[in-house]
């Protein structure tokens, strides 16, 4: 088992756009967690919800479908090893870092919309603390982001436990949208490879 930080080449065509998503590299292994595992997550989140609440419209559990793979995709392919070397390569900074959080904050409004009846004050103390936790993650020195992600993901909880009812149906949506972004994916680290891996090139 080895880190390796170098890039291999981006491939051509469709491969090309899946290279850009997942890093290129992925494992088979890294590739059956990132599709397969999201999807049986989007049918439980559905399940569940139509479970518990059942006046759902069609687009309230659509919505739930896509944001159950998107949220679960986006943990695990945030914190491949692929991932981590794709999203941490260089050239990639503040700017990217901070504006893939505050993408997400499309995420909260949706949500917020959809399942609170646009209840503001919801949505600006999640997004809130989202900006405020991405950017001091962002701005920690490399050996504190690990423990600064932590600290702030635990925040997260208590806020997600004690301030913030969570959308009926949804209890899993915030927990879990805080986990892919503060933990996952702002946190650089060292990418390790399989072992016997050849680097073909660095792109």
């Amino acid at each position: 088992m080895r880190a390796e930080q170098e890039l291999p080449k981006l491939r051509e065509g469709m491969p090309g756009v899946l290279d850009r998503f997942v890093g290129p590299g992925a494992t088979p292994a890294e590739l059956v967690l990132q599709f397969v595992l999201p999807i049986g997550a989007a049918g439980v989140a559905v399940a569940y919800a139509a479970y518990a609440i059942g006046t759902w419209s069609a687009v309230q559990y659509i919505l739930c479908a896509v944001l159950a793979f998107d949220i679960l995709g986006g943990i695990i392919t945030n914190s491949t090893s692929s991932g981590k070397r794709w999203y941490h390569r260089a050239g990639q900074g503040f700017a990217q870092h901070f504006g893939f959080v505050m993408l997400h904050l499309v995420h909260l409004t949706l949500v917020s919309w959809l399942f609170l009846g646009l209840d503001l004050l919801w949505l600006i103390a999640a997004g809130g603390y989202l900006l405020v936790a991405g950017f001091a993650i962002i701005l920690s020195p490399l050996y504190l982001q690990r423990p600064v992600a932590l600290l702030m993901y635990a925040g997260s909880i208590l806020l997600t436990l004690y301030v913030l009812a969570p959308p009926p149906g949804m209890e899993w949506f915030l927990p879990l949208f805080y986990l892919k972004l503060l933990v996952a994916h702002l946190p650089k680290e060292a990418a390790y490879r399989p072992k016997g891996e050849a680097n073909h090139g660095v792109s």
